[in-house]
């Protein structure tokens, strides 16, 4: 079987066993989820790579894009769950079963893979987990502030862990991706190659694209940061931006990529089709993007009135209705067909058939670019030998090339919006601005940017919010129902979602 064909039946058994489940609870952090059955290394990796994947563009990827007004909930009719949820009613009830998939699902397996590739000598496999482990605890703390963590995944050695700070929780993530780049440069009985659904392939090309993307995750965290030590921030991602093993290029995407076959499309596509009518672009996203005649906008959203060139989005506590513009290519796949417009200008949810195969990005060039491009300016010097106007260049290429923009559109949109001036916080507004629009699908990052530079200041409290859940827009989540109920060494709940991450300054 050869590796693309390996890829698929791996893609397509793994998300048959996920969609089984997913009108379930998940199993508790409490149980041991691996008391029953073992499986090798090898199996463990796939099911682990592919829940990740599925995570990365499911509810907590809505959750973060709702608040961070990339999508709306407000235009489906009936009232439905987006809809709250972009209002701050979202409850402990309501992220049980994330909780729950991230810790008995993707971060179990991935610790077996840990201890598995202890036992058999293949600390690559090990390595590969720790990159994707780290990045899952990263969105944990950024997301809630406090988790288990250092009493996390004993399996029945301690079902009742206690919780760690994202303070604590931040030094030893840098840590363990450091130990993951160690683990990964191994000689190694045995390497992950096609077993991974993240960069599947000979070991001989994807080992550089790891240690890529665990490098550029350790400037992310570190860049989180920024308003907690500055100066050992700028420094840290400045050595590791000198070192030049960091997401450079699109093809080196930290991203999974889908097939068009029954269950094993991507997820956001799942849902749509699911679940219609529940998502529309919002007018934040869209307006920003109008503003500047983006040419990403017609990879992005389908326009309105369709086939017009125009593009409109919705906030919440405007009318329901269908009158806005969707979610396309971008974060779909390709169309197989030309959708009819309707006699108002709407498109119906199914007008387009789309593939699927869209892949979820979790950490991509375009973000590794305005990442380097943000230190730069707070630096007042180079990063890497490069100009934060330079890097900011190539980050807004970057996301022009992953959208599939020509390079013709791209270069003349550069050419206009591509130049940094003004002050530091005029640079950093604009860095911050292009980066949320690159990183339209991206989970939980857009979310993370606001709460910590502010921008894009567009993002603001929405008309209709239920200030009892947040008096403003959310800083973090409420702890999960489950913990409060299951385990006596949780925190006491939060009075509301203002509680801030302690990064959030």
């Amino acid at each position: 079987m050869d590796s693309k064909s390996y890829f698929k039946h791996s893609l397509i058994v793994v998300a048959l066993m996920l969609s089984a489940v997913s009108c379930k609870d998940y199993l508790d952090i409490n149980q041991d989820p691996n008391a029953v059955i073992d499986a090798p290394i090898e199996q463990v990796l796939t099911s682990a790579t592919v829940a990740l994947g599925f995570w990365a563009g499911s509810d907590m990827n809505r959750y973060g894009a709702l608040i961070a007004q990339q999508w709306s909930g407000q235009t489906a009719g009936a009232t439905v769950q987006t809809q709250d949820y972009e209002k701050y009613l979202i409850t402990g009830s309501d992220v049980n079963n994330v909780w729950n998939s991230m810790y008995a699902t993707i971060l179990s397996d991935l610790e077996l893979v840990i201890q598995k590739a202890v036992e058999g000598g293949s600390p690559t496999y090990a390595g590969v987990a720790k990159v994707m482990k780290a990045y899952v605890f990263a969105n944990i703390a950024d997301t809630w502030g406090k988790a288990p963590f250092s009493e996390a995944l004993k399996f029945t050695e301690n079902s009742q862990p206690k919780f760690d700070d994202a303070s604590v929780i931040y030094p030893a993530l840098i840590a363990m991706l450091t130990e993951a780049i160690t683990d990964l440069n191994a000689a190694s009985a045995k390497n992950p190659g096609n077993n991974s659904t993240f960069y599947p392939g000979a070991w001989s090309a994807s080992r550089a694209k790891w240690i890529a993307a665990a490098n550029t995750l350790r400037m992310r965290l570190w860049l989180h940061t920024i308003k907690v030590d500055k100066a050992k921030a700028i420094a840290e991602i400045s050595t590791i931006a000198a070192a030049g093993a960091v997401i450079n290029t699109v093809a080196d995407n930290f991203q999974m990529s889908f097939v068009n076959a029954t269950n094993a499309q991507n997820p956001i596509q799942q849902f749509e089709i699911f679940r219609s009518n529940y998502l529309f672009a919002n007018a934040t996203l869209v307006d920003m993007m109008n503003t500047k005649v983006d040419p990403r906008r017609w990879r992005y959203f389908t326009s309105f009135p369709l086939h017009s060139g125009q593009f409109k989005g919705a906030k919440s506590g405007d009318p329901s209705s269908q009158l806005y513009s969707r979610t396309h290519i971008y974060l779909r796949g390709d169309t197989t067909n030309s959708a009819v417009r309707a006699s108002n200008g709407s498109i119906a949810f199914n007008a387009y058939i789309y593939t699927g195969t869209a892949p979820i990005r979790l950490l991509t060039a375009a973000e590794s670019f305005f990442i380097r491009a943000e230190a730069a300016v707070l630096s007042g010097g180079n990063i890497g030998g490069a100009s934060a106007d330079s890097l900011f260049r190539q980050g807004i290429r970057m996301s022009m090339s992953a959208a599939g923009v020509a390079s013709a559109a791209a270069e003349t949109y550069i050419a206009e919006q591509g130049e940094l001036a003004g002050s530091e916080a005029d640079k950093v507004k604009k860095i911050i601005e292009e980066k949320y629009v690159a990183n339209f699908g991206v989970i939980n990052e857009p979310w993370v940017d606001w709460r910590r530079t502010g921008y894009p200041s567009q993002i603001v409290k929405v008309s209709n919010a239920v200030v009892t859940s947040s008096p403003d827009v959310p800083r973090s989540f409420f702890y999960p129902q489950s913990e409060m109920d299951l385990n006596p060494n949780a925190p006491p709940q939060k009075i509301n979602m203002a509680e801030r991450v302690f990064w959030d300054k």
